[in-house]
């Protein structure tokens, strides 16, 4: 037995060395690069000739309104699907899709999706450890061990899966997609049966796990925190095109258009000499004095602050406050330098 297991370990590195130098002597600079795809559930097109590229190590959000085709390129870019038009390449590998494989899907990415895909009848460490080896069973142990304290699930190791809560079960499949560690990684909504109270410490866990192993990633989501603080760079997708890609700072601070603004939350529509320019609420300001002057329509409380909705010369215009106003007061407003 012993023999056996030196002789597998043996034939792993070398595999491992070889694979190293063949990917440093083809493409120093290892990167995904998706090239005028297309796609269409028949006769409807979802994805309409994307092209972009990830450098190795780096993580991308993916937004857009619902149906404008996040999780679709996701599936595209894992082989899930046959593209109409175009290519997709890891390095020097090709994605290719159900035509060319039987088992869908391409072995060194890994691909969460929204229904977890959990065996429930097994416990949360043996879900995690499904695909590790068994022919080192101390390492399979530590590594499913150290999975499960990033994903915080450590107490739930021998609890069957069909006895967990959504969120638990999300943290889970983050645990199982991580375990044979992917070149990259695709992630759709990973945090969105999470609560709140777990959701900041979990997010910070595992993008600080996915910087430190340099795992490329791109992750579909509709919460603003995910896309602007973990993120190198982020996407807009409407109707399947792509309307910019650019750092999460300049995408936030320079929307180019109210659909790019409306993602990240309320946005006002100003006028500058008949040109639009779109302005959060906490980029003004109450003063008490000002040219411009709004009656309270609502104030929100928001813990941290109130949000209020004012209608000034008929326009509405939401802007974040410190104090609570009554309903139909009248406050001044103006732009915060």
């Amino acid at each position: 037995m012993k023999s056996l297991k030196v002789i597998f370990a043996l034939r792993l590195f070398v595999l491992t060395i070889h694979k190293i130098l063949k990917c440093f002597i083809l493409n120093k600079n290892i990167m995904l690069k998706v090239t005028d795809i297309s796609f269409s559930y028949q006769e409807r097109p979802i994805i309409n000739t994307i092209s972009f590229t990830v450098d190795k190590g780096k993580t991308v959000a993916i937004i857009g309104e619902s149906g404008c085709g996040k999780s679709t390129l996701l599936k595209l870019i894992y082989g899930l699907y046959d593209l109409n038009h175009g290519q997709i390449f890891w390095n020097d590998n090709e994605v290719l899709g159900p035509k060319y494989h039987l088992i869908p899907g391409m072995e060194y990415m890994k691909y969460l999706a929204q229904d977890f895909d959990l065996m429930p009848y097994i416990t949360v460490a043996e879900n995690v450890g499904k695909y590790l080896s068994n022919f080192f069973p101390e390492e399979k142990q530590k590594r499913i061990t150290e999975l499960l304290e990033v994903v915080e699930m450590s107490d739930f190791a021998q609890i069957k899966a069909q006895y967990l809560s959504g969120g638990q079960m999300q943290r889970v499949a983050l645990a199982k997609v991580l375990a044979k560690e992917p070149e990259v990684l695709l992630l759709d909504e990973p945090f969105s049966h999470i609560d709140n109270f777990r959701k900041n410490s979990l997010r910070r866990n595992i993008f600080s796990y996915l910087k430190e192993k340099q795992i490329t990633t791109i992750i579909a989501t509709h919460d603003s925190t995910d896309m602007l603080s973990f993120t190198d760079e982020v996407i807009v997708l409407k109707q399947g095109e792509i309307i910019v890609k650019d750092t999460p700072k300049k995408v936030y601070q320079n929307p180019i258009n109210y659909y790019t603004a409306s993602l990240f939350g309320d946005v006002n529509t100003i006028y500058v000499r008949e040109k639009p320019t779109y302005l959060y609420p906490n980029q003004f300001q109450i003063i008490d004095q000002s040219p411009i002057e709004a009656v309270v329509k609502n104030c929100y409380y928001r813990g941290k602050d109130y949000l209020l909705e004012l209608l000034s010369d008929d326009v509405v215009l939401f802007v974040e406050s410190q104090k609570e106003y009554a309903l139909n007061s009248k406050v001044c407003i103006a732009l915060k330098k």
